[in-house]
């Protein structure tokens, strides 16, 4: 049974996803708080899972309120504003839900949670499990505004300046986080990390050839574009594509 948390200044707010979260039988609300500060002194006491989280609240945000929690503990950001989401994405929530909140959509929001949360027998999280699933959503620039990309929907993440290019179906998008922490939360069996400036996804090469500089090798994708592996990463590469 997974404790569940609800921080939220309006109490219908809190009465209506409680009432929507009563249709998941692992999932029990322990604890309700009309502020950040006084979800501050329950999650101390109540050592919640799973914190909902409203993000425009008086004196202190949801935003301002993940950033101050000592301990990890997962969380949802549930609000009625969308210009936030990216910012909710960096700070590592589990999903990002829209007011009022679609109970189809809360349901794959569990999903993803359950996901998250699946421990070996030792009772800590496998290293199978760190991975985000292939239909994982990440909120995502474009020009024209944000849209949800999936991870199966992803050739290639790409450094430039303070951020990273993420090249996508959708097209190419961008996302302001360190590739180091991207990284950590893809499965190296489907992406690759081709050097410090790129990671790419493995069945996205064609083929593979001699790089420019010794010992370092181009990763030739289906799109025609090459991609430099650094001579650390080279034979790791034609490991990967070894019987």
């Amino acid at each position: 049974m997974f404790k569940v948390m609800i921080v939220d200044d309006e109490r219908l707010a809190r009465v209506e996803l409680k009432r929507l979260l009563g249709h998941f039988d692992d999932l029990t609300v322990v604890a309700e708080a009309n502020s950040a500060k006084q979800a501050l002194k329950l999650i101390k006491n109540q050592q919640p899972d799973l914190i909902f989280i409203d993000i425009k609240m008086p004196q202190m945000s949801g935003l301002e309120l993940v950033r101050e929690l000592e301990h990890k503990v997962q969380f949802v950001f549930c609000t009625a504003f969308t210009e936030h989401a990216v910012d909710a994405f960096e700070l590592d929530a589990v999903d990002y839900l829209v007011k009022p909140v679609n109970p189809e959509r809360l349901a794959q929001t569990i999903k993803k949670f359950r996901y998250l949360r699946q421990d070996n027998n030792d009772g800590e999280q496998s290293s199978s499990n760190q991975y985000l699933p292939a239909n994982h959503g990440l909120l995502l620039k474009f020009r024209d505004g944000s849209k949800i990309v999936r991870l199966e929907e992803i050739d290639r993440f790409h450094v430039l300046g303070n951020h990273i290019e993420i090249y996508s179906l959708a097209g190419k998008s961008y996302l302001h986080s360190p590739l180091s922490k991207v990284a950590t939360r893809l499965d190296p069996r489907v992406f690759f990390k081709a050097s410090r400036s790129d990671i790419i996804r493995v069945d996205n090469i064609d083929k593979i050839e001699e790089g420019m500089t010794p010992g370092s090798v181009l990763a030739i994708l289906k799109s025609g574009e090459q991609i430099e592996v650094s001579r650390r990463q080279a034979q790791h590469l034609k490991n990967f594509f070894n019987f």
